[in-house]
Order: C-alpha cells, then sequence, then structure tokens
C-alpha cells in the first residue's frame, strides 16, 4: 500500500461527497414523516436547535479529528490510544451492520417504486398496494415469512451500484458519483417543490409545515426525534466525516466545508418538505380529512400517500411518480456509499487489504444481511433496529466522541489545527461546547430513551424482539473490542501520521 492516502481532486469534490452522504433518505422521507408525527412546524424549533447544539460543533470535530490524524475513524482514534479505537470500530461497524443493512432495502423499494411509476402500478389503495401486495406484511417481527423476490432483486441492484462506485479511489468513484448526483438532486427536487406549491391546498400543507404548535415543545418525544434526525441525516457518529476528512489536503478550509455540510444538508431537508407538505395538503383537500390524519406516518409517507396523490394528480402523474422516487434513490445511493467507504478505509487502513476486495466482501456480506429486511416480516425488524441505532448507537458516538476529543485530545489543541487550515475560524465558544454543552444534552437524551424504554415497551414489541434488537447492537459492540485489540500493520499508525505532516495532537 502507498504511504500517503488517496486524496479528494478538488474542495468542490469534497462538498459534493460530504453533501452526498449527509443528504440521502433522511431527508425525505424520514425528516418529512418525523415532521408530520411531531406537528409539523413545532418539530422544526428542536431540529434547528439541534443543528447549532449539536450538528455544526460535532460537524467541526468530525472534520478536524480525521484531518488531522489523517486516517479513518479507528485509525483516528487508536492515535488517541487502544481504549478510544474501540469507538472508532464501533461507529462504522454498527452503520455498516446495522443502518447500511436496512437503509439499502428502503433503497430497493424505492427502486421498484419508481418501476411502477410509469403505469400507476399501485392503484387506487396504495396502503393495501405497499403493505398486502408489495411487502405481504406478516403479522409480527416473529413470524419472518417469505422472502418478497421484487424487494430482493431491487437489493441485489442497489448493492451492485454502490459496489461499482466503491472499489475505485475516492478521486475516481464516489468524487465522480456525487458530482453528478448532487447536482441531478437538486435540480430535480426544486423541480417538485415548483410543481408542488402550484396544487390545490398547498397552502393548507405549508401552513401545517411552518406553523408551530408550541404545545408540542413541551413533550420529551419532539425533542428527541428531533437530535435523533439530526444524527442520522448529518452522518455523525458514522465514522464518514472523519474518513473522508483524512482524504482532504494540508489546507482543508475545515470550518467552511463544515458549515456548509451542515447547513446545506438541514437546509435541504428544510426545502423539501415543501414539496411533500404542499403534496400532502393537496391530499388533505382531496379527501376531504385534516393533514394530520392524511397519513398515520412512517414509511407510508412516502410509499402510501405520495402514490395516492400522484394517481390524483390532474395531469403528469407518471412524470411526477418517476422525479419523485428517482430522487430517493439517488439520495439513498449517494449516502450508502459513504457508509461502505467509513467501514471500507478502516479495514485498509488497519489490515492492508486491497481496495477491490474489501469493497467486495462488504457488499457482499451487506447484501447477505439485508436479506432479513427482504422478508414479509423486515419492516417490523427495520423499526426495531432504526430505534436502537438512532437513539442509543449514534447518540451514544457522539457523546463519546465529544468526552473523548473534549477531554483526551484536548480541544484547543485541534481548534489550533482547525484554524490553521481554514479561513474561517471558531473560537473558545467550541471549546466549551464539546467539552460541556454537547455531551450535557447528548447524556440527557441517552438517559431520556432509557427511562422511556423501561417505562413502556417501543410501540407494544414483545420484550424478546427489543431484548434481540438492543443485543444485536451489544454484539456490534463486542466485535469493536475484538477488532481493536488485534494488530495494525507495521508502522502504519506512524505512517498515516507522516502523510499529513505536522504533530500529533495528544
Amino acid at each position: 500500500m502507498p504511504n500517503t492516502r488517496d486524496r479528494w481532486n478538488s474542495q468542490v469534490g469534497f462538498l459534493f461527497a460530504a453533501v452526498g452522504s449527509a443528504i440521502g433518505l433522511g431527508n425525505i422521507w424520514r425528516f418529512s414523516y418525523m415532521c408530520h408525527d411531531n406537528g409539523g412546524g413545532a418539530f422544526l424549533v428542536p431540529y434547528f436547535v439541534a443543528l447549532l447544539a449539536a450538528g455544526i460543533p460535532l460537524m467541526l470535530l468530525e472534520y478536524g479529528f480525521g484531518h488531522s490524524r489523517a486516517g479513518s475513524a479507528p485509525l483516528s482514534f487508536a492515535k488517541v490510544g487502544q481504549k478510544s479505537e474501540v469507538l472508532g470500530w464501533f461507529m462504522p461497524v454498527m452503520v455498516m451492520f446495522v443502518i447500511m443493512l436496512y437503509y439499502s432495502v428502503v433503497i430497493a423499494w424505492c427502486l421498484n417504486y419508481l418501476v411502477f411509476s410509469f403505469d400507476l402500478s399501485w392503484g387506487a389503495d396504495t396502503e393495501s398496494f405497499f403493505y398486502n401486495n408489495f411487502l405481504k406484511l406478516s403479522e409480527g417481527p416473529g413470524q419472518l415469512g417469505d422472502v418478497r423476490l421484487p424487494i430482493l432483486l431491487s437489493s441485489l441492484v442497489v448493492w451492485f451500484i454502490i459496489w461499482i462506485i466503491c472499489f475505485k479511489k475516492v478521486s475516481h468513484g464516489i468524487e465522480r458519483a456525487c458530482k453528478i448526483f448532487m447536482p441531478t438532486l437538486f435540480l430535480l427536487t426544486a423541480v417538485l417543490v415548483i410543481w408542488g406549491l402550484q396544487l390545490d391546498g398547498a397552502t393548507e400543507g405549508l401552513r401545517y409545515y411552518l406553523r408551530p404548535d408550541w404545545s408540542r415543545l413541551k413533550e420529551w418525544k419532539v425533542w428527541n426525534d428531533a437530535f435523533g434526525q439530526m444524527f442520522f441525516s448529518l452522518s455523525l457518529g458514522f465514522g464518514i466525516m472523519i474518513a473522508y476528512a483524512s482524504y482532504l489536503p494540508k489546507r482543508a478550509n475545515i470550518v467552511g466545508n463544515a458549515y456548509l455540510t451542515s447547513v446545506i444538508n438541514c437546509g435541504y431537508s428544510f426545502f423539501a418538505g415543501f414539496a411533500v407538505f404542499s403534496v400532502l395538503g393537496y391530499m388533505a383537500q382531496v379527501s376531504g380529512v385534516p393533514i394530520k390524519d392524511v397519513v398515520a406516518g412512517g414509511p407510508g409517507l412516502a410509499f402510501v400517500v405520495y402514490p395516492r396523490a400522484i394517481s390524483l394528480l390532474p395531469a403528469f402523474n407518471s412524470l411526477f411518480g418517476v422525479l419523485f422516487f428517482l430522487i430517493l434513490v439517488i439520495a439513498g445511493i449517494s449516502s450508502g456509499i459513504s457508509i461502505i467507504e467509513a467501514l471500507g478505509s478502516a479495514i485498509q487502513d488497519k489490515f492492508s487489504i486491497n481496495r477491490f476486495r474489501v469493497i467486495t466482501l462488504l457488499c457482499v456480506t451487506g447484501f447477505l444481511g439485508s436479506l432479513l429486511f427482504c422478508l414479509q416480516g423486515g419492516l417490523y425488524w427495520l423499526d426495531i433496529l432504526d430505534h436502537y441505532s438512532n437513539n442509543y448507537g449514534l447518540v451514544a458516538a457522539g457523546f463519546l466522541e465529544c468526552l473523548i476529543v473534549g477531554w483526551a485530545v484536548k480541544t484547543h489543541l485541534l481548534r489550533k489545527h482547525i484554524n490553521d487550515s481554514s479561513t474561517l475560524k471558531i473560537n473558545r465558544i467550541w471549546d466549551f461546547s464539546i467539552k460541556v454543552i454537547t455531551p450535557l444534552i447528548l447524556g440527557s437524551f441517552l438517559v431520556g430513551a432509557l427511562y422511556h424504554e423501561f417505562a413502556e415497551r417501543y410501540e407494544g414489541y414483545a420484550i424478546k424482539y427489543l431484548v434481540i434488537g438492543a443485543g444485536w447492537l451489544l454484539f456490534l459492540l463486542a466485535a469493536a473490542v475484538f477488532i481493536s485489540r488485534l494488530p495494525w500493520r507495521a508502522g502504519s499508525l506512524k505512517r498515516e501520521h507522516s502523510s499529513r505532516g505536522g504533530k500529533l495532537l495528544t
């Protein structure tokens, strides 16, 4: 393996890749139903608080940490110590073997619905089509049922596309793909927003979206969902941004890139919400029901309500459907490739295995693991594992990042590195945020999540299924501990450090 890491061809290429990782299905599918479930505009208040209190500070931390250590998340944390290295492995391992497994299947749903859009195959009863015809949903997580062949085949296509993009170097594969994907995504989204705003009832939908119900801000769930969505959407705690930043040159304008990635991501979610809620307003008017009752939430927003709305459009139904689901496919794949890269670069750093072999192994393993969610009972396990990964895994990773970087690495040293490589500067407020404010907020959400976990079973699932879901995270944590104890390839820590130049921040 060469002594120096691969590099982005340009700052723009890096920004497109970082934004491509951040902007995914979570910005359209997940953000919209979270917003709908939590009172529309009421959700936007804690969401933007989360951006300022956790999103931007942690984005600066992950960019600065990956850039200063010139390595993937495990390599970067290994330069702090072996105990810290466990966190470096847990992040990409958890994201790969929890989130990516079901995320790839949701992309596969979108791919199927992209095909369905050409002749509106879902018919008049879109809810029955999605749950009974497409998923053939079983009665519970204990009844896995049979493999759904259309979902299986489209999942295989998704994993193949990701493999094609990822096995090349980042500058040839991921960077080039994101330079195409991101402008296309923004353009298609703008078309949908303009189109949606012209629908009858769109004004009512936007009123629900933008007018906060202040009483909902008293609910712990609204704030918890907002912070969980922020982590999911920005790819924080994934190990992705640490790996991506390690491919930056010495002068990288880390501060500007962190601000841009965070703001573009959240701005895109907010902007895409106009398309979704204008259609919800249209649906409410046509159906004669309040907007809050148009859909119960969850995947139904993208796969039940939107197809129903598309069918009711006065003209260009198929074109509208193709655009919407093409956006979801592009957004999903752009995020999926970053998840593979985060773990792939870590394995390369530690074991010096050929990139082609690493990416192939991850994609084959990922496809096999995603088969669970191609079963008739897969939706239940998607819900359970999404709950634990977002409410515990990602938030805990962010919490521990703050403690390690804030108190072991020393924030003032990392801040100096960030400022030395950037045009914009950050001050001591960031230090205080990483050491005190952000970990206090994240710690309180972890405690609150545990309290609610014991107070009532999540979604009424039997305790044995929740134990399996939580147990899978603990198993991956044990795997991270095991991997961290394996030796690094000879000289890897020293050589990766020397490729950046400068003093280690310990």
